[in-house]
């Protein structure tokens, strides 16, 4: 681990605002820093618990004047316990191996996440990544990462995730999967897989990015109990009132 960041010269910055993703009608901005090579793991692991995001060299916050829909969700590993459905999800996936690689990018993973975006995601704000951006986003990354990749019985790639290693759990930065292998719930499985790992590794907690309740793109998130979302009181565990 790196020695701690100067935070008198760490530099944030705003975004303009623009239509928010999740909930229509509504504008978006962010507060973001950048990483660099030297302090970027402990600035991603201070940061991360402090609700913020990675994307590339970048870390970011929503910082939005009126709305404070987006709450970052991490999930307690150590208690979770899946249900009958989620062990179904596991069960279908048997047959996969889940290979460790360095965050290099590799054509296959390329031409998997072209097939996941045109399907699920056309239009979108990544739907006209091409190589080169896609090799900014898994290696410009002055942090500890890891993508797996997820492989069928005949070695065929139908999934992968990129990951950053944090001090006391994983965060997933950003998965993609087969759009034909429906019913494999691959987005759910590579979730289930990764508590699962902070389980063998005695890690405390994964982290998955924001959970926004009225949005159905990522209310999805709070299914995974026992859960945290952080507030104004730091991190709190989620209740139904949270969810209703």
């Amino acid at each position: 681990m790196t020695q701690p960041f100067n935070s008198q010269k760490l530099q944030f910055y705003m975004t303009i605002p623009s239509p928010c993703p999740y909930l229509p009608e509504r504008m978006e901005r962010k507060i973001f820093a950048q990483l660099d090579p030297i302090t970027g793991p402990y600035l991603n692991n201070y940061l991360t618990h402090s609700g913020f995001r990675r994307s590339q060299n970048v870390l970011y916050r929503p910082a939005c004047e009126n709305c404070q829909a987006c709450r970052s969700l991490r999930v307690k590993a150590p208690e979770f316990t899946p249900t009958r459905s989620m062990k179904r999800i596991v069960n279908r996936n048997k047959d996969l191996a889940a290979i460790v690689c360095p965050s290099l990018a590799t054509d296959e993973q390329f031409d998997l996440l072209a097939r996941y975006l045109n399907s699920r995601h056309a239009g979108g704000g990544m739907s006209d990544m091409d190589y080169g951006r896609y090799e900014m986003m898994v290696e410009e990354c002055a942090t500890e990462s890891q993508i797996l990749e997820y492989r069928n019985a005949e070695g065929r790639l139908i999934a992968c995730v990129l990951v950053d290693v944090l001090m006391d759990g994983y965060s997933m930065v950003y998965s993609f999967f087969d759009p034909d292998e429906n019913d494999r719930s691959l987005g759910h499985y590579m979730i289930l897989d990764h508590i699962k790992r902070c389980q063998d590794s005695e890690m405390l907690w994964l982290y998955l990015g924001y959970w926004v309740k009225e949005s159905p793109k990522m209310d999805y998130k709070a299914r995974y109990k026992p859960c945290q979302i952080l507030g104004v009181y730091g991190w709190q565990n989620l209740g139904k009132d949270d969810e209703a």
